[in-house]
């Protein structure tokens, strides 16, 4: 592979300073729970709180966070209000980065298992004998 073919990706101080504090609120589980649950559905607050079995007040922190760091929009209908995907491409970077994550610890547990082949079936030399 050429030189040239690499892809970078350069943050700037600013670049980093908007990334940073987007990856610490998908960091939260219950946070990332709820994006998940959401999909591509507009889904009313008492929806979400059964679907995750957090307390109302809970689930009510968890999406101000969300909506104030750009995830989630809400919506009134009514006398309810709807949470959604502020865009459904945040869906797609989930589903990428789980995969990715997946792909990497397949990765890593078989080299892990050909590494311990490698040290099991080592021939012992007569220096390591000695040794031990």
């Amino acid at each position: 592979m050429s030189h040239e073919s690499y892809i970078t990706v350069k943050f700037a101080q600013h670049g980093q300073a908007k990334i940073i504090p987007a990856l610490k609120v998908l960091g939260e589980p219950s946070r990332l729970r709820i994006l998940c649950w959401l999909g591509l559905e507009c889904r009313p607050v008492v929806d979400i709180i059964n679907a995750t079995g957090l307390e109302q007040t809970n689930v009510s922190f968890h999406l101000r966070v969300l909506r104030e760091a750009g995830f989630v929009r809400a919506e009134r209908r009514g006398a309810f209000i709807y949470y959604c995907l502020a865009d459904p491409d945040l869906l797609r970077i989930l589903h990428d980065l789980k995969h990715w994550l997946e792909a990497r610890q397949a990765l890593t547990s078989s080299e892990v298992g050909q590494h311990v082949k490698l040290v099991t079936h080592r021939p012992v030399t007569t220096k390591s004998r000695e040794a031990t």
